[in-house]
């Protein structure tokens, strides 16, 4: 089967020109948006990704338009190689069941891969060169002598969350995490 999927960012805009060009395509059925695409919930894409089948093709007219980021076409994409699903971006010339098509996805892919690689390697280095200098990343230590008195206020049951955090200067999400951690 082939699906269409058209999305524009606002209900002012128009998908005329986006469903024209999908209907020109041959499209069986059309998953019509209009919605932002930074918006991580899309229920018509949501719809589309549940039911497309091996041997499906999947048209959409310009890349921008299913897709929020590249992270996001790449993770589509590679999800479209799993299922078996061609994938055709009309405006980009994109065509997933050629071998130039199946060849640009899998370098951008990879170039995808390789910037995650990078960013690993430099947040990686970082942190080593921060450690060297004697700073540690993470949260910082509380003073277990106030941690102490936070607890021993909280297992009395004299004293509200207020008063507690107010006297020993823990937030209440501290608080609770050494409450929980005591309990286990």
């Amino acid at each position: 089967m082939i699906f269409g999927y058209a999305r524009v960012s606002i209900n002012d805009q128009n998908l005329d020109m986006q469903i024209d060009a999908l209907k020109n395509a041959q499209t069986d059925k059309i998953f019509k948006e209009k919605i932002t695409g930074t918006k991580k919930e899309r229920p018509e894409l949501a719809e589309l990704l549940k039911v497309i089948r091996p041997g499906d093709t999947i048209i959409i007219y310009k890349l921008d338009r299913i897709s929020r980021s590249t992270k996001h076409l790449i993770e589509l994409t590679e999800l479209f190689e799993k299922k078996e699903v061609n994938f055709i971006s009309i405006q980009d010339n994109i065509d997933t069941s050629t071998s130039v098509g199946k060849f640009f996805f899998r370098t951008m892919a990879n170039l995808a891969e390789l910037e995650r690689d990078i960013i690993v390697e430099r947040t990686q280095a970082g942190l080593a060169a921060a450690r060297a200098r004697g700073r540690h990343g993470g949260r910082p230590f509380k003073d277990p002598s106030k941690v102490e008195t936070a607890l021993k206020m909280y297992s009395s049951k004299e004293y509200t969350i207020k008063q507690i955090t107010e006297a020993t200067g823990l937030s209440k999400t501290t608080l609770y995490r050494y409450v929980d951690k005591g309990e286990q």
